[in-house]
């Protein structure tokens, strides 16, 4: 008999047990409200993955870390390997998306697979662009998805279609044209360890919106173009 996936608010409460902090004390070290963290340990509230990937760089480690449920110490050559399904992938639901985070239990990833179902139609309704430092490569496994970035036209993607982009760049995954809902496979890259997080703190110092509350919405260019530094 299997036992049933950690949730995240599990898992980040037993990280916080095993590093001995109060609520107080890592709402302190990643910049997150006590509120938020209490609603998040007892499933009143969700995490996307850019709030995921701060918290990880405010907490010093790598995002995998996050769903490890113990902390074990591993040989140069590791020789590991893990067989994941939904069943046991960490299951996180926001309003744009339903994430499985596949092969959750090994720690200190170089990469984080995710599959993903895409439920938001608009711009509007998705809310704000995500930024994460990194790569993403994503391949439709059903429907037809809508990939919005900042520097490009969106680009519509069909089942058996994939791309790869740098994840740093404002993106938002929608479901096209005559879909109620679409999937994806998505393989994001962790960052490595001693990164100048800066400008990844810079861009997500927003907490995560309650249900129903939505962010202002980062309007995509609608060619190419240069990144223009800001005076």
């Amino acid at each position: 008999m299997t036992s049933d996936p950690p949730t995240l608010g599990a898992l980040i409460r037993s990280l916080r047990s095993r590093q001995g902090w109060t609520l107080k004390e890592m709402s302190e070290k990643s910049g997150i409200p006590v509120s938020t963290l209490s609603k998040v340990e007892h499933g009143q509230l969700t995490l996307t993955y850019d709030k995921l990937y701060q918290l990880s760089q405010k907490l010093g480690m790598r995002m995998s870390e996050l769903f490890a449920e113990e902390a074990e110490a591993e040989p140069a050559v590791t020789a590991r390997r893990s067989l994941g399904d939904l069943k046991t992938a960490v299951h996180v639901q926001t309003p744009n998306y339903d994430y499985h985070y596949l092969c959750a239990e090994l720690r200190r990833k170089q990469m984080i697979p995710v599959m993903g179902r895409l439920r938001t139609k608009t711009l509007e309704e998705f809310g704000r662009l995500v930024h994460h430092s990194g790569e993403e490569f994503s391949y439709v496994v059903k429907g037809t998805v809508v990939l919005h970035t900042e520097f490009y036209d969106p680009v519509v993607l069909q089942a058996g279609q994939s791309i790869y982009f740098d994840s740093s760049m404002g993106h938002a995954y929608l479901v096209g044209e005559g879909c109620d809902e679409a999937e994806i496979m998505t393989v994001m890259t962790s960052s490595e360890e001693g990164e100048d997080q800066s400008m990844v703190h810079a861009a997500h110092t927003h907490l995560p919106a309650v249900k129903g509350k939505r962010e202002a919405v980062a309007k995509p260019a609608s060619k190419p173009r240069k990144r223009v530094e800001s005076t």
